[in-house]
């Protein structure tokens, strides 16, 4: 039976947006609460938020395996399936109050996150041209940021107004993911994809830059998820209130600024965009190691926050290089190899955060160091054969 052609809202970039918008009305909502949830309902330490996280990024370290459930389903189809997981994993955080409870829905959730993230990066490679990927991909993020804006404020509004408990908080999220990802299985068909994608483990030697940046980009962005929310909480005794609204301020600077900065890649150019990120990031994370004021740690967060939007330039760095049919395969490595060092470091640097928080972000600000230089050899103009400035031109 001939596939239905879709109708004009069905485009593929709108069923991109609309996924958008599903994740983080579940994830950012998981994030916002937890680092109050565990401390207040399952006494968590830093030991065992470190343990929680190093679990959190395992799937992620699994993403390679997509390419074997391509052999089964479509990209299209592990999409909606992985929002299914991400809704249900987060629904069910509120009911499990302990260490090992959370523990295990929080890797749930992070199955559904992980294989939703690295089929929006492929379908987005694929269906959008070159020209306008930076456009799109910042428009992404806007959307997600703009779903966050209701997470956050709903969150304000249930824990300080309605006085909303835990459970209900994580069910009404995660409830709502669930449904959107009904909604995309039902409304859309089935889109065509331009190029047919390998079925198989892809790894180049001419993709080397590219893997290297995703390894380092894994290991430093770990710092910041794990440490520098859980910072704000227990050296500055940020309340689920404030944390939600902080979180609420990082979302409504990208609504109105991811789309601006995709454009603004796509004018100044890939590696110029990451050399930019790189180091300001250098420098916020040596503000952590120093920061003694509630109020300037916040600052640094939201900094810290808006240059990682820059990280779009990676994407579509890696989408000018590469080989149309390994894009899908390519991007359930990159996750992996982007949650080799995401595995290890937050359990590790738990241990260090107990006796030194300076030392954690230091060796953050080390890292991103390291992505600096190697932003350096990312040619101005790549393409296939010049994935490095050492191609000659």
């Amino acid at each position: 039976m001939p596939e239905k052609q879709p109708r004009d809202w069905q485009r593929p970039e709108m069923l991109l947006l609309l996924m958008a918008f599903a994740v983080p009305l579940s994830f950012a909502a998981w994030q916002a609460l937890l680092n109050n949830f565990a401390i207040e309902q399952a006494a968590f330490s830093g030991r065992e938020i470190g343990i929680l996280q190093s679990l959190r990024e395992i799937p992620g370290f699994l993403a390679f395996g997509v390419v074997f459930l391509l052999l089964l389903l479509r990209e299209q189809t592990l999409a909606i399936l992985a929002l299914l997981l991400l809704g249900l994993g987060t629904a069910l955080t509120g009911f499990f109050p302990s260490i090992v409870g959370l523990y295990l829905t929080t890797v749930l959730m992070s199955i559904g996150f992980h294989y939703y993230e690295t089929m929006q990066t492929s379908l987005t490679q694929q269906w959008v041209a070159k020209d306008r990927a930076a456009e799109i991909f910042g428009q992404l993020i806007a959307v997600g940021s703009f779903a966050a804006i209701i997470a956050f404020f709903l969150i304000w509004l249930g824990t300080s107004l309605l006085d909303l408990d835990y459970r209900w908080l994580y069910l009404i999220f995660g409830g709502s993911t669930m449904l959107l990802a009904l909604l995309a299985w039902l409304a859309f068909p089935t889109l065509a994809q331009q190029t047919v994608q390998h079925k198989h483990m892809v790894l180049r030697r001419r993709y080397w830059l590219y893997y290297a940046l995703t390894f380092m980009s894994g290991a430093r962005r770990q710092i910041f998820m794990v440490f520098a929310g859980f910072l704000m909480v227990e050296k500055f005794a940020y309340s689920v209130t404030e944390i939600a609204l902080l979180f609420l301020l990082n979302a409504s600077i990208n609504v109105i600024f991811a789309r601006r900065i995709g454009r603004m890649i796509a004018r100044i150019g890939d590696r110029n965009a990451l050399v930019l990120e790189y180091a300001g990031l250098s420098l916020i994370f040596c503000g952590y190691a120093l920061v003694e004021s509630g109020w300037i740690a916040a600052s640094l967060y939201v900094l810290d926050h808006l240059f990682f939007a820059l990280s779009i330039s990676m994407k579509t760095y890696f989408q000018k290089i590469a080989d149309p049919a390994d894009i899908a395969s390519t991007a359930g490595v990159s996750f992996t190899i982007n949650h080799i060092a995401a595995v290890g470091i937050p359990a590790l640097f738990g241990l260090i955060w107990l006796s030194s928080h300076a030392l954690v972000f230091s060796l953050g600000a080390a890292m991103a160091v390291i992505s600096l230089l190697l932003a350096t050899l990312i040619p101005r103009r790549p393409e296939p054969g010049r994935e490095t400035c050492w191609h000659k031109t």
